[in-house]
This record gives C-alpha cells, structure tokens and sequence, in this order.
C-alpha cells in the first residue's frame, strides 16, 4: 500500500517534467525553426535546481508539516508549464524566466520527495528501487504521451497537458508519509544549508556517489537532443525524437520492475559502477549508424542497464547520509543531477551543427566517465 502512495505522488510531476524536456524542443523547432533555442530552454529549467537544492533541502529538514510546500511548489509548476505551451506567442523572455523558476522549484518533487521515501516502506532496498521505477515509469510516461500528442495535436497542447498531470501530484502528496524531521535538526536555515553542502562535498562516500550520478546524468542529458537531429535526419520529422527518448525510458523502465524484485545487492557500489558503465556503452553502440531502429534498441538496453545503477544510487545516498541532513543530500544530489543534464542538453545545443550521432556518442562517454569514479568509492574495511 505504502508503494502505491509513494508512486501515486511522485510518478505525476516527474511525467509532467520529462514530458516538458522533450516538448519544449519539439515546440521550439515547429514554431521558432530553433533546435538551439529549445536546448536553451530546456537547459534554464533544468539548471536553477543546483542553486535552489540547499534551501529546499533545509526547508524539508525544518519544516513541522513538508508536504505544504511540496503541494505549492506542484500547483506553481503546473501554472508556469501551462503559461510555457505560450512560445512563439508569449515573449521569448517570458517563458526563459517562467522554465528558469519552475528549475528553482524541482528539486521538491525529485530529491525532496525521494528524501521521504525511505519512511515510506520496511525494505529500503525496495523503497529505493520504488523510486528508481517512478521516475522510469515517468521517463516512459512524459515522452510516450509526447510522442502521441505532439504529431496529432501538437506540441502546444502537449504542454498544457504535462501541465494538468503536475497538479495530479499536488491533490496525491497527502496520501505519501511525509514525516516531519524537524526535532533533527534543532539549527537555523542557513547552518543546515551549510551542513548539507558540507557533507555531499566533503565526506569521500557522498562526494564519490554525487559525482558518479551527475557525470552520468550530463551523458543522459545530451541524449534528447541529439535524438532531434537523428530523428530529422532518417525520418525528416522532428517529433519521432520522442520515440528515441522513449526507448531509453521503456529499457529503465524494465530495468527497474526487474529491480524491485531482487533482493538489496551486496555490493551498490559496484552496482552503481557496472550499470552506470554499461549504459555509456550501450548509448556508444547506439550512435553507431545501423539504421534508426536499431538506434532506438540501443537506447533502451542503456535505460536498462541504467535503473539498477539508478536505484544503487539512492539506496547508498541515504545509508551514507547524515541523519541530520537527509534531505539536504537527496535534494542536492539530485540538483546536480539535473544541473549536470541541463549542461548535457546546453553542450548538445551547441553542437547542434554537428553530425548528431557523434554527439551521442560523446554523450555515451561521458557516462563511461561518470560510472569509472565509482573506483574512487571507499572500500569496506575487511
């Protein structure tokens, strides 16, 4: 029961902000002829989460009763992703500043929320791997449910859209346990702020495990937008991108059902290393010019081999946090995470002049990159 109210809660806004990272620039190429500026709009919502995580963190550690400003951080984002299906006919500006503050808001229902999880079901393993599904569940959600609307009825009415399923979570958060950590940390906003930052960037298992995640999430990152170019250029339309997209969430997605079922790996470092490698790899082999299909296989074998790394990540994340700071990790951690994708998308914008699988395959590198720090992971004293 506690499962299914973990992911009745988180799976609507995740949904809503993957489906929005493949709208926004299947909205920018149909109405502004702009690859570029739709990486660039993906990217400011996706970047201010680095800044925001440490204040939302410390506001969930101090708060009597966090599922408050959980529910108004969701009803805020539904309104800005609504106004945002406006581009092309609201000011450019506008909507760079509207997706710039839904980004200070995100890290409530991505760390925030996995900060709570833990409280959520008896087996942490499981509760982690719970997380881990919703935002795969989420991954194959936003941009299936794209990949319809887009071609039929626009990708403007595919952001009003992904703005009703935001306000979903907003009505859902009661039904997940939201435990107060307040009596934990007994310190003012700016300490805790502090104590966060602190200890993500100071204690080596933290450190090791934050690094690894962003690394490997600015490879993901890339990913969509190369998708556009390669989509354009074996099909000549811009919104089969979603469909590579998806691939890659349909792989987590079985990679992460396959998850909850296993019992908690002994190892989540080398979990972490092997998943997150073999996803680079996969994403390599992908941009290898096979034909569109099988590009679309090779992005989902790497969601596959990436939900278990995924779920290792968080599980380690809370087993190596400071009670105190609990939430400070997740929400930081996660922040970087999404900054590191928002550089991933912004770098791949850049290179929007270049041939589109090699952007991938650099993508798919730096994932490799990001797994390999997992090496630097401390060891279990014998």
């Amino acid at each position: 029961m506690n499962g299914a109210r973990q992911l009745a809660a988180s799976v609507p806004i995740r949904t809503a902000s993957g489906g929005v990272q493949v709208a926004i620039p299947i909205l920018a190429v149909e109405v502004m002829g702009d690859v570029g500026l739709g990486a660039m709009l993906v990217a400011l919502a996706l970047l201010p989460s680095i800044v925001a995580a440490p204040a939302v963190g410390a506001i969930l550690d101090s708060v009597k009763t966090p599922r408050v400003p959980m529910i108004a951080s969701a009803v805020a984002t539904g309104a800005i992703f609504a106004i945002a299906g406006g581009l092309g006919i609201l000011p450019t500006w506008l909507i760079a500043v509207l997706l710039a503050l839904s980004g200070l808001l995100s890290p409530f229902g991505f760390g925030g929320l996995s900060s709570f999880v833990g409280h959520s079901g008896r087996d942490a393993h499981r509760a982690y791997a719970l997380d881990s599904l919703s935002y795969n569940i989420s991954g194959v959600a936003g941009p299936a449910l794209v990949a319809v609307l887009a071609p039929t009825v626009g990708s403007r009415v595919a952001m009003f859209v992904m703005a009703a399923i935001v306000l979903v979570s907003a009505v859902t958060y009661p039904l997940m346990p939201m435990a107060s950590r307040k009596s934990a940390t007994n310190v003012g906003l700016l300490k805790s702020m502090a104590g966060g930052v602190v200890a993500i960037m100071t204690q080596r298992k933290l450190t090791t495990n934050a690094w690894s995640g962003a690394l490997a999430e600015l490879g993901r990152g890339m990913m969509p937008i190369a998708a556009v170019g390669i989509a354009i250029a074996a099909t000549g339309d811009a919104a089969m991108s979603a469909v590579i997209v998806a691939g890659f969430a349909v792989g987590a997605l079985v990679g992460a059902l396959v998850e909850t079922a296993r019992s908690s790996p002994k190892y989540p470092e080398r979990a972490m290393l092997v998943g997150f490698g073999l996803s680079g790899i996969s994403m390599i082999l992908a941009a290898i010019d096979f034909g569109f299909v099988w590009t679309i296989v090779f992005v989902a074998l790497s969601g596959a081999f990436n939900a278990p790394a995924a779920a290792a990540m968080l599980l380690m994340r809370r087993k190596d946090s400071p009670p105190e700071v609990v939430g400070q990790v997740f929400t930081l951690g996660a922040a970087m995470r999404t900054a590191a994708s928002a550089i991933g998308t912004a770098i791949a914008g850049m290179l929007a002049g270049l041939d589109p699988l090699w952007v991938l395959a650099l993508g798919g590198l730096v994932w490799v990159v990001g797994a390999s720090l997992m090496f630097f992971y401390p060891r279990a004293p014998k």
